[in-house]
C-alpha cells in the first residue's frame, strides 16, 4: 500500500463524507463552547476520526462516539445532551450525516425526547435566529391615550399570579431598581481635605519634602461604605416564586455593594460565590444546582441554628443589614425559634423580616412562629409585587420602622 492509498477502513465513505462531517462537527463544537463546554479544534478532528472509525450505523452509536471524545467532565453531561437534540435534529442532519458514513442507510428511528436542560445552549441555538427576527420586524404604532398602563398593573402584580412574561419584565425592572446613597462611618480612616481630625503621619511625611522647614496639616476623617447585605432565603414550597424572583434583585445589589446570600429549607446552603455570576440566569441555574432540598419543606429553627453557630462571625462583620424572607410557618419548637432569633438579632445592624402573607388584607399575625419571631426583629414588611420590593429599596436608606412596619403593632394587634 502506497503512502496515496486512503485507508481500508475508509474505502466505503464517499469523497465528500469527510468534508460535510467536519464542517457539522465544527459547527456543533462552536455551539458546545458558547454553552460553557471547552471544545478545541483538536477535539474536532480527534471526533471525526472517531466516527469514521467506528462506522457507525445507528443514532446511539453516533451520540456515544462524540459524547466519549467531547465530555470530559460529570456536570457537561446535560448540556451536551441538549445539545446533540437540538443541533441534529434540524432537517434530519444526524440521518444524513450516517449515510455518509456508512454504505447502507440506518432506518428513521423516532427522536427521543430532549431533556429539560441548559438554558446556556438554548441561548447559544437561538442566537442567530433571535437576532434575524428582530431585524426582520415590522415596526407597528400603537395609540395608548385610552389605555391603561400596563406597567402600572405589573408593579401592583403579586409575584405568584405572574405568566412567564410578566415575569421577564419584572426582572428587567428589578435591575433597574436605583439603589439609596445610605453609608455607615466605619473605624478605619482615610484622607479629608477638611476635618477635626489630624493626620500627624502623614503632616510629618509631607514638611520632610520640604527640608522640616514648614508644615502643613493633614487631615483625616473615618472611612464611609454602603453596610453590607445578608439575605436569608426560605426556598419552601409557598415561598419558591417569591425567592426566585427576590434572587434576581440581590444579584443586581451584589454589583454595587457586599451581599452574602443563604437559601434554606431543610438545611442552609450558602451560594454566595454563585451570584456573584455575571449572568443573572446563570447565576440562578448555579443556585438550584448547588441547592438540593428547593421547593421542599422549612426547617427556620435549624437554618438560623446552622447560621449562628458557622457563619455568623464569617459574614456579620461590618454591621450588616440581614434580610429574612420568609413566612414565618414554622413546625419546631418555638423556644428554639426565639432563642436563634434573637441571636442573629443581636448581631446585625438591622433585622428585616420579609414575609409575603402580608399581601392578605386580613392577615393576623397568630401562627406559633411567626409570635415567636416577630419581638426579634426591627422591621416586618411585606415582599410580593414590584412595589414592595421598591419600599424596601426606599427604607434600605433610612433607620427607624414606620406604624405599617413596626413589628410591635402586630405584635398589639394579635
Amino acid at each position: 500500500m502506497t503512502a496515496d492509498t486512503p485507508p481500508q477502513d475508509n474505502a466505503n465513505t464517499p469523497p465528500e463524507a469527510s468534508g460535510k462531517l467536519l464542517d457539522n462537527l465544527v459547527h456543533f463544537a462552536r455551539i458546545l463552547r458558547a454553552a460553557g463546554i471547552p471544545v478545541g479544534p483538536a477535539r474536532v478532528l480527534e471526533a471525526a476520526r472517531a466516527l469514521e472509525a467506528a462506522g457507525v450505523e445507528r443514532r446511539d452509536d453516533f451520540y456515544w462516539t462524540l459524547h466519549s471524545v467531547l465530555v470530559s467532565k460529570r456536570e457537561h453531561h446535560v448540556v451536551f445532551d441538549e445539545a446533540f437534540h437540538q443541533f441534529w435534529r434540524t432537517r434530519g442532519l444526524l440521518e444524513k450525516m450516517i449515510e455518509l458514513l456508512s454504505p447502507v442507510a440506518p432506518p428513521q428511528r423516532s427522536e427521543p425526547k430532549a431533556k429539560a436542560g441548559s438554558l446556556r445552549v438554548s441561548r447559544a441555538l437561538n442566537a442567530g435566529q433571535e437576532r434575524k427576527q428582530e431585524t426582520e420586524r415590522p415596526e407597528v404604532e400603537i395609540d395608548a391615550r385610552q389605555t391603561v398602563s400596563g406597567s402600572e398593573v405589573l408593579q401592583a402584580k403579586d409575584f405568584a399570579q405572574m405568566t412567564a412574561e410578566e415575569i421577564a419584565e419584572a426582572k428587567i425592572a428589578l435591575r433597574k431598581l436605583v439603589l439609596p446613597l445610605d453609608t455607615v462611618k466605619t473605624r478605619r480612616f482615610t484622607q479629608s481635605t477638611r476635618g477635626r481630625r489630624v493626620d500627624m503621619r502623614r503632616s510629618m511625611r509631607q514638611s520632610l519634602r520640604g527640608g522640616g522647614q514648614s508644615m502643613t496639616l493633614a487631615f483625616k476623617a473615618r472611612r464611609e461604605i454602603a453596610p453590607p447585605i445578608v439575605a436569608l432565603f426560605d426556598i419552601s414550597g409557598s415561598m419558591s416564586p417569591y425567592s426566585r424572583l427576590l434572587l434576581h434583585f440581590l444579584h443586581a445589589l451584589g454589583e454595587r455593594r457586599r451581599v452574602t446570600t443563604f437559601l434554606f429549607g431543610t438545611r442552609l446552603t450558602n451560594v454566595t460565590r454563585q451570584l456573584r455570576m455575571k449572568d443573572p440566569d446563570e447565576a440562578l441555574i448555579a443556585c438550584a444546582d448547588s441547592v438540593e432540598d428547593w421547593s421542599g419543606g422549612t426547617r427556620i429553627a435549624a437554618a438560623l441554628h446552622t447560621f449562628n453557630r458557622l457563619w455568623s462571625r464569617r459574614v456579620m462583620h461590618g454591621g450588616p443589614i440581614v434580610l429574612l424572607v420568609t413566612d414565618g410557618l414554622e413546625r419546631e419548637s418555638d423556644e428554639d425559634l426565639a432563642k436563634e432569633m434573637d441571636r442573629l438579632h443581636r448581631s446585625c445592624r438591622r433585622l428585616i423580616w420579609l414575609n409575603p402573607l402580608l399581601r392578605y388584607d386580613q392577615f393576623q399575625a397568630k401562627a406559633r412562629g411567626i409570635r415567636a419571631m416577630l419581638p426579634h426583629v426591627d422591621e416586618f414588611r411585606s415582599i410580593h409585587s414590584l412595589d414592595t420590593v421598591a419600599d424596601l429599596v426606599a427604607a434600605l436608606g433610612r433607620e427607624g420602622a414606620s406604624l405599617d412596619t413596626d413589628p410591635r403593632h402586630w405584635i398589639t394587634a394579635a
